[in-house]
């Protein structure tokens, strides 16, 4: 049976991105993002906010542009996985761990320090294969081609589409 693990997250960053690099060379970056709903008191008719603070890690070239692009307040949209993960804390408490390991960015509000499309700003959106891969703006589809001549196999009126 085939399973998800997907986290979408629109939110602002807490603080600028902690780069690493690992011994392989291998980019890491890690950011704190913040989400919030409200919601009112049944008792006493107050709006309250909650705010859920959320631990992204970003791979590869996608850490590399999180890096470069995200700063602290800057609203972002982050899909990914949930990892749990657990440690031993200094008093030897066992602690358990959630982070979102991220696939795709996209960076939201301003476009600040963005560049143009042609100078590889890729207009905002970045994900793990292909760091354009979900650009801001929709793909153009190439014009369909004209049909050639039908062949003469008895076939001619039989449509190609599976019907499930």
């Amino acid at each position: 049976m085939a399973s998800v693990n997907k986290v979408i997250l629109v939110g602002n960053c807490g603080r600028d991105p902690e780069i690493r690099y690992l011994p392989s060379g291998q980019a890491v970056a890690n950011v704190s993002i913040a989400t919030s709903s409200r919601r009112k008191d049944r008792n006493t008719g107050e709006s309250i906010e909650d705010t859920q603070w959320h631990r992204v890690t970003f791979y590869d070239r996608l850490a590399e542009i999180a890096g470069e692009y995200i700063k602290k307040g800057q609203p972002v949209y982050v899909e990914g996985r949930l990892k749990y993960g657990k440690y031993t804390d200094q008093s030897g408490v066992e602690k358990n761990t959630v982070d979102i390991i991220a696939t795709e960015m996209q960076l939201l509000g301003k476009r600040e320090g963005m560049g143009s499309p042609d100078e590889g700003g890729g207009g905002g959106g970045y994900s793990r294969p292909a760091p354009a891969a979900r650009a801001a703006a929709p793909q153009r589809q190439a014009p369909a081609a004209a049909p050639a001549s039908k062949p003469a196999s008895g076939f001619d009126d039989m449509d190609d589409d599976i019907p499930f």
